[in-house]
């Protein structure tokens, strides 16, 4: 059965860093990888969107202790065990969508995404990623991790399986359900630069996981 997604991960708290790093392929090679693209500036601002338990922030508060982040997640208890990890931290944490979440203007040095935005249509992202490049400082980047179909075709399967999962379920609402739609790198670079951003990169992957640098 579909899950609304805070749904999802408030019912998944109990264990998920052990899962995360143990049963998500090369995990403990792409966080430490992502960490090490964000600024080491002193007293930088980062805007995470979808925070999680701050698993990222882990392998990146060891390069840059004085860092200034702020984290979006849906799920409270995922932030509530953020927030005890960090307490010495100057961390602000925002329970809700980063779809409705205002960002404001110039106002970070870069964002960071990790394993949260594989569930979104090329349609829905060009303008979150709009509102995320209106409030990078210039200059700042975007630096996203995640994993993609590798084909149009899978794109497209994944995005029919789950029309079809909420057809039988007679789920009828535009809330966002648990699962998995990821799209193509091509299709996920031609998102950000409709967003605005003037360049788009590939870093490194690892299969189908890889990492993605945007730049305002």
């Amino acid at each position: 059965m579909l899950e609304k997604m805070a749904d999802f991960f408030e019912n998944r708290l109990d264990g998920y860093d052990e899962h995360m790093m143990t049963n998500i392929e090369a995990a403990d090679e792409f966080y430490p990888f992502t960490a090490k693209q964000l600024p080491t500036t002193e007293n930088c601002h980062i805007l995470d969107l979808g925070c999680g338990t701050g698993l990222e922030l882990e392998k990146y508060y060891l390069l840059n202790p004085s860092a200034s982040i702020t984290g979006i997640d849906l799920s409270q208890g995922m932030l509530s065990t953020l927030k005890k990890k960090f307490a010495d931290k100057d961390i602000t944490l925002i329970c809700g969508s980063y779809f409705d979440v205002p960002f404001g203007m110039s106002l970070f040095d870069s964002a960071v995404s990790v394993e949260s935005l594989h569930h979104f249509t090329k349609a829905e992202k060009v303008p979150l990623y709009t509102k995320l490049r209106r409030a990078l400082k210039d200059g700042g980047y975007f630096v996203l991790t995640d994993y993609f179909s590798m084909t149009d075709e899978e794109e497209q399967m994944h995005r029919q399986n789950l029309s079809e999962l909420k057809a039988e379920q007679g789920i009828s609402d535009d809330e966002f359900y648990h699962y998995d739609t990821p799209l193509t790198v091509k299709h996920e670079t031609e998102a950000l630069l409709e967003a605005g951003f003037s360049s788009v990169e590939v870093l490194k992957n690892w299969g189908a996981t890889y990492t993605i640098k945007a730049v305002k």
